[in-house]
Parts: C-alpha cells; sequence; structure tokens
C-alpha cells in the first residue's frame, strides 16, 4: 500500500478550514456533488465525486487542528470503503493555514489517480475558504493505472 501527502498554505483561519471540511454544505462547495457527514469520532463520511461514491468514517476530529477520515469506494474490489485513510492537519501559519494532507492505505493502481485528484481539489479548498466560490467542476478522474 502508498501513500501521498501534499501541502497547501490557505488564506483563511484553521476556524474557518476546518468548517470545509467537517459539513456537508462545506465539503461540497470544493469537493463532491453531494454529502452526509456526522463529523465525531465514528460518524459517517460519504461524498460523491464525479460520479465515484466515496464511503467511510470520521475517525478523528479535532476541531479546528486537525481531521481523519476512512477513505474507500462503494463497490470497489481493490478500495472497498474505510480501506485507505486521509489525515488532514491544520497549522496556523502568519498568512493563514497550511493543511498538511496524507492519504494512505492506496493501492499502488490508485495513486495516480488520487495524487491528481488532490492537486485538483486542494486549490478549490483555498478558492472557497478566502470567500470566492469555485468554479464548476468539471474534473474527470483518471482510470486506474500503475505508477
Amino acid at each position: 500500500m502508498a501513500e501521498h501527502a501534499s501541502s497547501i498554505e490557505i488564506p483563511a483561519s484553521p476556524e474557518v478550514v476546518f468548517e470545509y471540511l467537517v459539513t456537508a454544505e462545506g465539503l461540497t462547495l470544493w469537493m463532491g456533488e453531494h454529502a452526509v457527514l456526522d463529523a465525531r469520532a465514528g460518524g459517517v463520511f460519504e461524498v460523491d465525486i464525479a460520479g465515484s461514491p466515496i464511503r467511510g468514517t470520521f475517525l478523528e476530529v479535532d476541531r479546528p487542528h486537525r481531521v481523519v477520515v476512512s477513505w474507500g469506494v462503494a463497490g470497489s474490489e481493490d478500495l472497498p470503503p474505510g480501506a485507505s485513510q486521509v489525515s488532514f492537519t491544520l497549522i496556523p501559519t502568519d498568512s493563514g493555514t497550511r493543511v498538511d494532507l496524507l492519504h494512505s492505505g492506496l493501492p499502488d493502481l490508485r495513486v495516480a489517480g488520487h495524487i491528481e485528484g488532490w492537486a485538483h481539489f486542494l486549490p478549490r479548498l483555498s478558492i472557497v475558504c478566502r470567500g470566492d466560490v469555485a468554479p464548476l467542476d468539471t474534473w474527470i478522474p483518471l482510470p486506474l493505472r500503475s505508477q
């Protein structure tokens, strides 16, 4: 299993960024078309992204510092619901917040698609956190492929 790490600087406080990670209204402004979230340890984490039903649970919710969810795709054999883990760590900076993302437990064939996906979605998170409207999302996931 592989992992992907990335970071982004966002010109908003950790308190603001946090809300876009734990509320359905906030999450769907930057990622996904529909979400059902119960932001507490053991709570439901469901978001439909570009036709993919992502399913998991909240594993850790430490307001406004850290959110960890299990992550998988309903109906997938290689990445079933809850098979991988995504952590968002929010670190205050002089200009706002650095978000450190770590997506671990990814099957090798899924790494490239998730790298591309996070590179697409994290800048959209920054857009909405600064109070702007993200453009219509037309992202299409990469087909499965080896690295």
